[in-house]
């Protein structure tokens, strides 16, 4: 993605790229996604698959040999209360975050985000809880995410006051500069008011903006 910024200009960088390690969301081999992104000559590319991260080795190794900077990610579930509670009317439907490790310690805390999430809060979904995520958020920069996370959900259920408790609590747990409200544009007609609300946002809470 790219910051946005009065008068800035970034090159271009995917923050939010599926492999076929996400089922459904990926069709390209890690290996593949980064041979594009060095002909497009992104100086960088993120891979985040959905709850797992099963690719990075083979993302890292390939981004390293052509010359782009691999940045380590995953787009994690967050369980709608404490990940070991497991009914079906209540705790079924998780929300999307996505999480990029910043150095060596968001990494550790991405690993064991991702280990944690399939051994004791796997319902329907690999899960953590709100709770397990401020408590390793050290080094981590989170985004948004896509109409399934958390704050554009709560936009789109017209819950404006609730989305911004939301955006500001991401803020508070990763810190001023390591919390982004995220856009995306994919032409779908349940998220077509949701960009402007977002930039609302982060015009009332000062929370920075990326492209994705």
């Amino acid at each position: 993605g790219c910051m946005i910024e009065s008068g800035m200009n970034i090159p271009y960088v995917e923050l939010h790229c599926h492999s076929n390690l996400s089922l459904l969301d990926g069709a390209a081999h890690p290996e593949e996604l980064v041979a594009q992104a060095a002909e497009l000559e992104m100086p960088a590319l993120a891979l985040t698959d959905h709850g797992v991260m099963f690719g990075i080795l083979h993302f890292y190794h390939a981004a390293k040999k052509a010359g782009v900077k691999p940045i380590v990610g995953c787009e994690i579930y967050i369980s709608p209360r404490r990940m070991t509670q497991k009914d079906v009317r209540r705790d079924a439907r998780s929300s999307h975050l996505i999480l990029l490790a910043e150095n060596q310690t968001g990494y550790n805390n991405l690993m064991q985000i991702a280990t944690t999430a399939q051994l004791e809060g796997f319902y329907y979904k690999p899960r953590v809880d709100k709770e397990f995520l401020s408590s390793h958020a050290k080094g981590l920069i989170a985004l948004s995410s896509c109409g399934s996370g958390e704050v554009p959900r709560l936009l789109q259920d017209n819950r404006p006051q609730r989305a911004r408790r939301a955006a500001e609590w991401y803020r508070d747990v990763f810190g001023r500069d390591n919390f982004y409200l995220e856009l995306q544009e994919h032409d779908i007609p349940e998220m077509k008011g949701l960009n402007p609300a977002l930039v609302d946002m982060s015009h009332k809470t000062g929370i920075p903006l990326v492209a994705t």
